[in-house]
């Protein structure tokens, strides 16, 4: 007990506009694929929580939606999730693009921020896409927004400068017991990481249209006798007929692609020594992300908002 006394933990929470990097930093630096991601905007639609350990103590990461101005109630629900996080850590994580033009989704969470308490955090990302020179520019077109105790510029796609990131919050955490078990990598049930890597590999296959109407439930998970097969039965849903048709795709092609490649993911990524059995549907809800009900349904709880 006394050791766990001399550790340190606490929830760092990932802030940015949609589509800067968030998930990619957060599978890096946590070492492991957990978010998904892609190039489109509206990937993460939950709080996905991660956790990092090692000998100084625990970091858990909350990975939010990106901040942007919503449309529908899908939108309303992903703005609150991102906005109550930054409420409850101990420390935030800004994640920003290296420009000097600082946009009106930025300046929205830069007022967002002017009550925040606790250490603030500028994460510069993408830096291998420019000239080392150039990140200083950036750095003072920040800096006149907010008061960072730390500015960290960052590639998360190649991990270079992400482990001062760690050991940045690690200097601003304070002591007490781990929340988590050791070994515990995040706190998200299979089924959910199972319907996200689906989700993902819609995103990647669909036309830039199609995947924001796009949600997944998993109808059925079961381990087969001896826990070496795992049968999952999954629907996608989308708001169209004619989406529908292109998420089937000529003789049932593009269906096919996405639970391939979804099932490869899982049986080398999440769930290694088992052999997935995956079979996908595609079903027509009309206007869902404006539904409360469908939106329950398909695992955005506004309770937990």
């Amino acid at each position: 007990m006394i050791e766990d006394m001399e550790k340190k933990s606490g929830f760092a929470a990932i802030i940015g506009r949609p589509n800067v990097g968030k998930s990619t930093m957060m599978n890096q630096l946590i070492g492991q694929k957990i978010a998904i991601t892609s190039k489109k905007p509206q990937t993460t639609r939950n709080r996905i929580q991660t956790v990092y350990t090692d000998e100084r103590g625990q970091i858990v990461f909350l990975d939010t939606p990106g901040i942007h101005k919503a449309k529908n109630k899908l939108g309303e629900y992903m703005v609150q999730a991102a906005s109550r996080t930054i409420k409850e850590v101990d420390v935030i994580l800004w994640l920003v693009e290296p420009s000097t033009y600082i946009g009106p989704g930025d300046r929205h969470i830069a007022a967002q921020l002017e009550q925040v308490k606790v250490p603030l955090f500028l994460v510069i990302n993408k830096v291998d896409t420019i000239q080392r020179e150039e990140v200083l520019p950036v750095i003072d077109a920040y800096r006149s927004l907010c008061d960072f105790q730390e500015i960290i510029p960052i590639s998360a796609l190649k991990g270079h400068n992400t482990r001062d990131v760690v050991d940045s919050i690690f200097s601003y955490l304070p002591q007490g017991p781990l929340y988590y078990d050791e070994d515990t990598v995040t706190d998200q049930p299979m089924r959910q990481i199972a319907a996200e890597v689906i989700r993902e590999k819609s995103l990647h296959a669909l036309d830039d249209e199609i995947p924001h109407g796009v949600a997944v439930v998993i109808d059925i998970m079961k381990e087969r006798k001896g826990g070496r097969l795992v049968d999952i039965e999954a629907t996608i849903v989308c708001e169209k007929e004619s989406h529908k048709r292109i998420i089937i795709g000529k003789q049932g092609s593009m269906l096919k692609k996405i639970g391939s490649n979804a099932r490869y993911e899982l049986e080398h990524e999440h769930m290694p020594g088992q052999q997935v059995n995956l079979k996908l549907w595609v079903k027509v809800q009309k206007n869902w992300r404006d539904s409360d009900f469908l939106m329950k349904n398909f695992g955005y709880e506004k309770k937990e908002v």
